[in-house]
């Protein structure tokens, strides 16, 4: 029987060191076909999730309140099991936060092998429930299947107020660019999986993936932010392209103001990255322009899958300062990190 001291649950993973989304061209296509089965002006209460892609869709009950409903799940990409099920459960709840909303309930999604020592599952669990009732919601059930490798997510339902929603569209012309994460996880995982990541850097990394978006969702709110996505598996590059193509903006991106997880340039200069990152970079390069002067690394670096990363949020420029200094007060790693410009969905990276 194997022990929570032996095993090494990212060796069991297909993907270890990343949220193993589908590629974002391949989904792209899956999708297409289905587009017209749910027609938006058939549901007119679903206000988020026909229309346009977004982080959750939202589904509006009366004058005051709208459901928001999500889900996220993947296999492991640290070998704790505890941190496992809290990293995995701080992404799901990540998408309500992301669109201004509080969780209230989650279901647990496990898939599970029937050869390792259950004590693993019930660490995961736990390390899930504990960052669900942190959030306040509760964890009220769930569903189990035997798979050759564990994987394990949330279905999370939360509220918010129907003109209250935050969506990826909306960033204004001029709008300052926040992000309240350190980025580098893919590179650091995958660092700690292929036992080169200095403990210490696997620590931050994790406290990181670990941390609730739920102070920087309300602080958005407060601020009267007019976009915001969370940064996960198709990069910063990725989810900004989202953010800008949906608002009908270019992004500016200044580099020397982004903040990376210790080890994160280390690795990435050594060639330390995650499968995904090849993939974002091979999809979203065509809406990227980088200045002469970003490197080769930086370049990759800025593809790299985030797990449970942090809020990017379009906020008007009189209130980025302030925005930023009460993230910051609250806990977050938050920098302003760019700027709106007119355009049509290209993110221009500078020094």
């Amino acid at each position: 029987m194997q022990s929570l001291d032996t095993i090494k649950l990212t060796s069991l993973a297909s993907c270890a060191g990343c949220a193993a989304k589908l590629a974002p061209g391949s989904l792209a296509q899956v999708l297409k076909p289905l587009a017209n089965i749910f027609p938006s002006e058939d549901y007119p209460a679903l206000l988020v999730g026909l229309r346009e892609p977004d982080d959750a869709a939202v589904y509006q009950l009366d004058s005051e309140k709208a459901i928001i409903s999500t889900t996220d799940f993947f296999p492991p990409v640290v070998d704790d099991p505890y941190s496992f099920g809290a990293i995995a459960a701080a992404n799901a709840l990540s998408d309500i936060y992301a669109v201004g909303g509080e969780p209230i309930m989650a279901i647990n999604l496990v898939a599970f092998p029937d050869d390792l020592d259950q004590s693993i599952l019930t660490e995961i669990l736990r390390g899930g429930a504990e960052k669900v009732r942190e959030s306040g919601a509760a964890v009220a059930g769930g569903h189990t299947i035997v798979d050759r490798e564990p994987k394990y997510g949330l279905a999370v339902t939360g509220v918010v107020h129907p003109k209250r929603i935050l969506t990826k569209g909306g960033a204004l012309l001029g709008d300052k660019l926040i992000l309240t994460k350190p980025l580098g996880v893919g590179v650091v995982t995958t660092a700690s999986k292929q036992d080169k990541a200095q403990p210490e850097h696997l620590a931050a990394a994790i406290a990181s993936m670990s941390r609730l978006n739920r102070d920087a969702s309300r602080l958005a709110q407060k601020f009267g932010v007019h976009a915001m996505t969370d940064v996960t598996g198709y990069s910063l590059m990725g989810h900004a392209h989202e953010m800008a193509h949906l608002g009908g903006m270019d992004f500016k991106i200044f580099f020397r103001s982004l903040r990376w997880l210790p080890g994160a340039e280390l690795y990435g200069e050594q060639g330390i990255f995650p499968g995904g990152m090849g993939r974002n970079r091979n999809y979203f390069s065509q809406w990227t322009v980088f200045d002469d002067n970003i490197t080769m690394t930086q370049q990759e670096l800025l593809f790299d899958p985030e797990t449970s990363g942090g809020l990017l949020m379009a906020v008007d420029a009189a209130q980025a300062d302030a925005l930023c200094d009460a993230l910051i007060a609250a806990g977050d790693a938050a920098s302003i990190i760019g700027e709106v410009e007119s355009g049509s969905g290209m993110i221009n990276v500078v020094p």
